[in-house]
C-alpha cells in the first residue's frame, strides 16, 4: 500500500522541525556564550594594568580643548652624526651592555647615592608621549617602615594569586624561575621606585587633561629607565604587583587619577646572587625585514 503525506501531514512535520533547529541553536548559542564567559573570567586581570586611553569620549568631545597652547615654537634640531663604523660599533657596545641585563631577585642593601636615582629618573622622563603629556610619576621609596608597609601589602596579596587567581598553569610556568609571593628584596633594596601611570591629567581649574596612549607612553618610559639602570651597574626586577594597585596608592598618597603600572627594588646585587640560566631569542626570530 502506498503511503502518501497529507498536506497538514506535512506542514506538521515542518513545524517539528523548525522547532528542533531553533532549539538546537539556542542550545549551542547558550554553550557558546558560556564559553564566552568562561574565556572572559580571568581574575589575574589587574583592573589597574588596563589601558584606559580614550581618545574621544562624550565628555571631552563637548568641553573646550584643554591641550598644549596654539602656537609652540619650533627651534632647530641637530643631532650628531657617527661614521658607519662607530655606528656600528657603538650599537653592538650598547646591545652587550643591556644584554647583560637580567631580573635579579638578590638585592643587597649596599647604599646608592641619590644623584644617580635622580638622573635615571630625569634620564626615564626624556621618553616620548602621546601630545607630550608625560603622563607619568616615578615615586622614590627610601623609608625601611614604609618599604616594608609595601612588602605586606604585596606578600598578602601575592599569596593568593599564586594560591588562587593565577591558575596551576601560570604557577608552574614561574615556579622554574623559582620565584613565590616571598619578596625579601622589597625590604633590602635601598629604593623601590614605583611608576604610576596618569589616566588623565588634573588642570589648574581642576578640569580633567586627556592624556592620550598614557599606558604606551609611561611603558616606554620605563623601558628607558631599565636600561639608565643597566648602564650604572644597578639592577632590578620588573614587578607588577596584581591586584595591590589601589591599596599602593593609598598608603604612598597617590591621588585617583594614578594607576601603579610596574614596581621596580634598585640596588646592587648581593655576592652571592643567582639569576636562571635562560637564552633569548635570536635576532631571526624576532626581526622581519620586508
Amino acid at each position: 500500500m502506498a503511503f502518501s503525506l497529507t498536506p497538514l501531514l506535512i506542514a506538521i512535520i515542518c513545524v517539528l522541525i523548525g522547532i528542533i533547529l531553533k532549539g538546537s541553536k539556542k542550545s549551542t548559542k547558550t554553550e557558546q556564550n558560556k564559553v564566552n564567559k568562561k574565556a572572559e573570567v580571568r581574575p589575574w586581570v589587574d583592573e589597574d594594568l588596563k589601558d584606559s586611553t580614550d581618545l574621544h569620549t562624550e565628555a571631552e568631545d563637548d568641553a573646550e580643548w584643554q591641550g598644549l597652547e596654539d602656537n609652540i615654537a619650533h627651534i632647530p634640531f641637530s643631532a650628531e652624526r657617527y661614521s658607519e663604523e662607530d655606528m656600528v660599533k657603538r650599537s653592538k657596545d650598547f646591545y652587550e651592555l643591556l644584554n647583560k641585563r637580567r631580573s635579579v631577585r638578590f638585592i643587597s642593601d649596599e647604599p646608592v647615592p641619590m644623584e644617580v636615582i635622580d638622573n635615571v629618573i630625569k634620564t626615564a622622563g626624556t621618553s616620548p608621549s602621546g601630545a607630550h603629556t608625560e603622563p607619568w610619576t616615578f615615586v622614590i621609596v627610601q623609608d625601611k617602615e614604609m618599604k616594608h608597609k609595601i612588602r605586606e601589602i604585596i606578600e598578602e596579596e601575592e599569596e593568593i594569586n599564586y594560591k588562587k587567581r593565577m591558575g596551576d598553569r601560570w604557577v608552574n610556568d614561574v615556579k622554574r624561575l623559582r620565584t613565590n609571593w616571598i619578596k625579601e628584596y622589597l625590604d633590602t633594596a635601598p629604593y623601590l621606585i614605583l611608576i604610576f601611570k596618569q589616566v588623565h591629567g588634573i588642570l589648574p581649574d581642576r578640569k580633567k587633561k586627556t592624556h592620550y596612549y598614557n599606558e604606551i607612553s609611561v611603558s616606554i618610559a620605563c623601558g628607558i629607565l631599565l636600561a639608565a639602570l643597566q648602564n650604572v651597574g644597578l639592577v632590578t626586577v620588573t614587578s607588577t604587583p596584581l591586584n595591590c594597585g589601589r591599596r599602593l596608592r593609598l598608603l604612598l598618597r597617590r591621588p585617583a587619577n594614578e594607576k601603579l603600572l610596574l614596581l621596580l627594588p634598585i640596588g646592587y646585587p648581593t655576592k652571592d646572587a643567582t639569576v636562571p640560566d635562560l637564552t633569548r631569542k635570536p635576532l631571526d626570530d624576532i626581526m622581519v625585514v620586508i
